[in-house]
């Protein structure tokens, strides 16, 4: 067996997992582990509508399943096929609170003196306070609102200039980044310095921006997403993909990107250490896509519907 950009390749002509790519399998796998963190919690005070959490999961099976005879449907149907999980990535992250808010524990303390070991103090409450510049806090704050724009810019910019393979190579990048940081959220929930400490009011917290971050935060914040930052791993990844496959947009996106790094920090959002993982969870994640090749496949019939062959990574 090996494996494309764009799926599994079998030796045999009647392989399980036929027609199925890697992003399905990975979400497939996440899922499973999700519901497993669900139905460990029954055990404790479990989780408050658990049978809507499970109900969300069989669903997202089900796409799982679809998604091969999606992606032979037309272009809507291989759109949808190949960007399903990207659609579904505030959900899942809004789930992440209601999951871990049940585990009744979290890790703040330990993360705080990994804090204070490493950088010898508590950065993300004292940046703020101690230099609240208003340029310095516009701009910051500006760049962790750009958030989800550098997340989806990556692989739709990809797609539309017609580098669908690399789209689809960026989109698994991204997704599996996710869910390394989705699972260890479940089984090691952070609150973070934003619930940990007191907020910041002076001129930084002022501006529109700073403002704004807070009040999205408040709409739809996750308890205990904190180590390692998810926003920083992920848009990392997204930026090197882009900056792989199309130089000049991974470019447009590296000063936006640079900017979210530290803002999750200097806006009390993550502790230093959280946005240090999240730098080496994304380093490991590029370094894996580093030996995959995004080469388009060539399309054959088997079965009851198309799969994909191309060179295998």
């Amino acid at each position: 067996m090996a494996v494309n950009s764009r799926g599994w390749k079998w030796s045999g002509t009647d392989g399980l997992w036929r027609g199925y790519t890697a992003l399905d399998l990975a979400t497939s796998a996440y899922i499973a582990v999700a519901t497993g963190a669900v139905l460990l919690s029954f055990g404790a005070e479990g989780i408050r509508g658990w049978p809507w959490v499970l109900t969300a999961h069989a669903l997202i099976a089900a796409l799982v399943l679809l998604a091969p005879r999606a992606r032979n449907a037309g272009p809507i149907g291989r759109f949808l096929g190949d960007w399903y999980p990207m659609l579904l990535l505030p959900a899942l992250y809004g789930e992440i609170g209601v999951l871990t808010l049940s585990a009744g524990f979290q890790n703040d303390l330990l993360i705080q003196r990994l804090e204070t070991w490493v950088f010898g103090s508590q950065i993300s409450y004292r940046w703020i306070r101690e230099s609240p510049n208003v340029v310095l806090s516009w701009v910051l704050h500006a760049c962790y609102l750009a958030y989800y724009p550098i997340l989806y810019a990556a692989p739709f910019a990809l797609w539309m200039a017609g580098r669908r393979d690399a789209s689809r190579h960026t989109i698994f990048g991204i997704m599996a980044t996710f869910y390394l940081c989705y699972v260890a959220f479940l089984f090691f929930p952070v609150a973070g310095p934003r619930y940990a400490f007191d907020g910041a009011h002076n001129a930084a917290t002022g501006v529109g921006p700073a403002r704004f971050a807070a009040w999205l935060l408040d709409q739809g914040d996750s308890w205990g997403a904190a180590f390692p930052s998810s926003h920083v791993a992920a848009s990392v990844v997204a930026t090197g993909m882009a900056l792989r496959y199309w130089r000049t947009l991974g470019l447009v996106l590296l000063p936006f990107t640079a900017g979210l790094i530290l803002a999750v920090v200097y806006g009390q959002f993550h502790y230093a250490v959280d946005a240090l993982a999240g730098l080496i969870v994304a380093a490991l994640m590029l370094g894996v896509m580093q030996t995959a090749e995004a080469t388009e496949p060539q399309r054959v019939r088997v079965g009851d519907y198309g799969v994909e062959s191309g060179s295998s990574v």
